[in-house]
């Protein structure tokens, strides 16, 4: 039996340093934070309330519409598909602000699809809903691409078992197919909402008012400067996280179906 430890001491090195690189920048908001001069600026609680209520809209529709879509591309054959795949990678690489640019010559006043919504009393400039939108817009591609990567690792046999023993289809998705994938739609979910959370660039091209954290996080920086976007930032960290911690546990427990 040989001994793998020597072998196993360079990969262990390099991730160490990897782990290190990656944890620097938060090492870095640690030390330079004033923590005896800790407080914040004025608006941070509007936008604190913003980015929760709408991120956790804006993750119900993403939900509700990307995880039949997710099936649908896993499950069933579809002439063209290499079509879907490419504009799921078009939406996905797309730059923020690129994304924001493209939401505010379709949907914005003068956008073919604005002026009709507008018209019929929905307005998606500087309002809820197109902070929403920009979210949306932002997160759903993530989402549908990992949740149709945990669709695709479910056995289509075990199916087909639920299927023979009288099972319904929508049955078998509720009972097999959505507890085999729990663990990647977790995760999907838990992207899902970090990004759309997180999102700058989109958001501040359409729904620059109402401010969500991002937002305001650079309002500060503008105003007042470093000092003034710490708080706030440690804040967002705190936001963000506890969801897809919660989701991670709740799945590996075998609690969120």
């Amino acid at each position: 039996m040989t001994d793998d430890r020597p072998h196993a001491r360079l990969p262990a090195v390099i991730s160490a340093l990897t782990l290190i690189l990656l944890a620097a920048p938060f090492i870095g908001l640690v030390l330079a934070t004033h923590w005896r001069a800790f407080g914040f600026a004025e608006g941070d609680g509007g936008a604190i309330a913003v980015s929760l209520v709408y991120s956790l809209l804006a993750l119900l529709l993403i939900i509700a519409l990307g995880t039949p879509l997710a099936w649908w591309l896993a499950r069933y054959p579809i002439h063209g598909k290499w079509l879907i795949d490419a504009l799921l990678l078009l939406a996905l690489l797309t730059p923020p602000l690129a994304l924001g640019l493209l939401l505010a010559s379709m949907y914005g006043p003068y956008g073919p699809a604005g002026g009709l919504l507008e018209r019929a009393g929905l307005v998606l400039t500087n309002s809820a809903p197109a902070f929403v939108m920009a979210q949306f817009y932002s997160a759903l591609p993530y989402y549908v691409i990992a949740a149709r990567a945990a669709f695709e690792s479910v056995p289509r046999e075990l199916e087909q078992i639920a299927l023979t023993l009288g099972h319904s289809p929508w049955r078998s998705f509720l009972r097999v197919s959505l507890p085999l994938a729990r663990l990647g739609l977790a995760a999907a979910v838990a992207l899902a909402w970090v990004r759309a959370l997180g999102e700058f660039g989109a958001v501040l091209i359409v729904a620059y008012y109402p401010q969500g954290i991002p937002v305001k996080l650079w309002v500060n920086l503008q105003n007042t400067g470093l000092s003034a976007v710490y708080p706030l930032l440690w804040i967002f960290f705190l936001v963000a996280m506890p969801l897809p911690l919660i989701l991670g546990l709740a799945a590996r427990r075998r609690r969120l179906f």
